[in-house]
């Protein structure tokens, strides 16, 4: 009789002890690996099952927020492109003709045409536009000719079909409300996926003649049905992992709760964006905004009696600020008090990996400040740099396609994680109902090395504080795992 030895491997199970040594007592020690196995595993598990609905909603949202700038150019395409044809005309030309349609408006920037094919932007202040959002007049700069209108948002100047996409995987339309939800995805994503890598490294490692870091990306295709689904699961975890870390960071630092705890600190370490000054020399003109970080602070500016000597000086403006290095795209702040300089500023386009800025008195086209984006604080260029990627503007369309393909492969990653937990339930319950996937054993931080709890549960704390949605969530599961815990000790008893 022929004795079958295959059996279905538990993807939650906990992994066997090591044999012990001929002639001595098989005793189970706690040790600081196998205690941040079984920690990684509970966690992944409890964070999985509850958090990832938010992620995958963040996931879908985002697949869609990423190539949304292509979309846009597609879409806008006669609000942002003209056939070139000659030489362009003056820039303040271009600006009188804008300023021409919104005569009762505030003019507040423009943004030459940064290609042969592109429209100048005229931005004006609206106040009966929402926050960070402006009015802009696009205009042919070949004829000095408006082309159209619309509301542009933020810094990246997001016409209304980006804005929504962006809103959508930032808060659902719901408003602040919503906002919650993005935040719980972003702040947990980092802890579920590091933990799902801890799990993976030891279940890698388990496996013969497969001690390599190759191995972790790629899946054993030996396995079948739940043991497969393990192997899809967590090798293109690996693949997705350090982009989502990336997101997740960068999500963060936009969230109501923990991102107010991420400007705080960066303003105690000195790590935020600065700014050319703007006032002009024995001004008390107050220091320019140089814009948020995502989408934009662009504060409401009085209206001037008379803009055109102001926009006379644009030409000069632009000219001092080319012949000093910003040969980039840039947007130029129009000021609409005395005893100001115009700000210029480099705009975030796909390639440009820098924020140079200078300050230029009008009347003169002296440089009155400089702001080299190499005397930017290193925290700052990786802030400014991962908010880029983020929006899929740093390096073009190869910047959408890679993080639309990491989105859709953490959306396989999530639904293989439910079909895991849904394939390791047992058919029934002992009370007849149909019940869910069991969770991996209980009791992993009391039977863990002393020297890896406190740290952990010091960990939770600050992190809990940090982030809070992280601390009141993390609560909630270890109610229920108490809550379950009681339950099975009294059907027990």
């Amino acid at each position: 009789m022929t004795v079958s030895t295959t059996k279905t491997i538990d993807p939650d199970a906990e992994l066997p002890a090591p044999p012990a040594a001929p002639g001595t007592q098989a005793r189970r020690r706690p040790t600081a690996r196998n205690g941040l196995y079984a920690l990684a595993m509970r966690l992944h598990f409890y964070a999985g099952i509850f958090v990832a609905p938010f992620i995958l909603v963040a996931a879908v949202t985002g697949a869609l927020y990423a190539i949304s700038p292509t979309l846009e150019s597609i879409v806008s395409r006669d609000l942002l492109t003209v056939e070139a044809s000659g030489a362009p005309k003056p820039l303040s030309e271009q600006i009188s003709a804008a300023v021409a349609t919104q005569p009762q408006l505030a003019l507040a920037a423009v943004a030459p045409a940064p290609g042969a094919e592109d429209t100048t932007r005229v931005l004006f202040t609206d106040p009966s536009l929402g926050e960070s959002e402006r009015r802009a007049v696009f205009v042919n700069p070949y004829t000095a000719q408006p082309v159209g209108e619309s509301v542009v948002y933020g810094s990246s100047g997001a016409l209304p079909m980006r804005t929504w996409i962006d809103r959508l995987h930032r808060d659902l339309h719901l408003g602040e409300p919503g906002r919650l939800y993005s935040e719980l995805a972003a702040s947990w994503l980092w802890i579920i996926g590091l933990a799902g890598l801890v799990v993976w490294v030891r279940r890698v490692r388990t496996r013969r003649n497969r001690n390599s870091a190759g191995w972790l990306f790629a899946p054993d295709r030996s396995q079948n049905g739940c043991g497969r689904t393990v192997n899809w699961h967590g090798s293109v975890g690996m693949w997705v992992l350090p982009i989502v870390l990336l997101l997740s960071a960068t999500g963060m630092s936009w969230s109501t709760y923990a991102g107010a705890n991420i400007t705080e600190l960066r303003q105690q370490l000195s790590w935020t964006t600065p700014a050319v000054t703007t006032a002009l020399p024995g001004s008390a003109a107050p220091v320019h905004d140089s814009g948020g970080e995502h989408h934009g602070g662009h504060q409401a500016a009085p209206a001037p009696a008379d803009p055109t000597e102001r926009i006379a000086q644009v030409d000069r403006v632009y000219r001092t600020a080319r012949a000093n290095g910003l040969t980039q795209a840039v947007e130029i702040g129009i000021p609409a008090e005395p005893g100001r300089a115009f700000a210029v500023k480099e705009r975030r386009m796909p390639g440009t990996y820098t924020v140079d800025a200078v300050a230029v008195d009008g009347a003169t086209g002296s440089v009155t400040d400089r702001l080299d984006y190499a005397d930017w604080p290193l925290m700052a260029k990786l802030t400014n740099w991962g908010i880029q990627f983020h929006m899929g503007l740093m390096f073009g369309l190869l910047n959408q396609l890679l993080l639309l393909a990491a989105m859709v492969g953490l959306i396989t990653v999530l639904l293989r994680g439910y079909l895991m937990w849904w394939r390791r339930r047992p058919t029934r319950s002992s009370s007849g109902r149909l019940a869910m996937g069991r969770a991996p054993r209980r009791g992993a931080l009391r039977r863990s090395s002393p020297w890896l709890a406190l740290p952990v549960v010091a960990a939770a704390v600050l992190i809990g504080w940090f982030a809070p949605l992280v601390g009141i969530s993390l609560l909630a599961f270890l109610a229920v795992d108490v809550l379950r815990g009681l339950t099975a000790r009294m059907r027990a008893a």
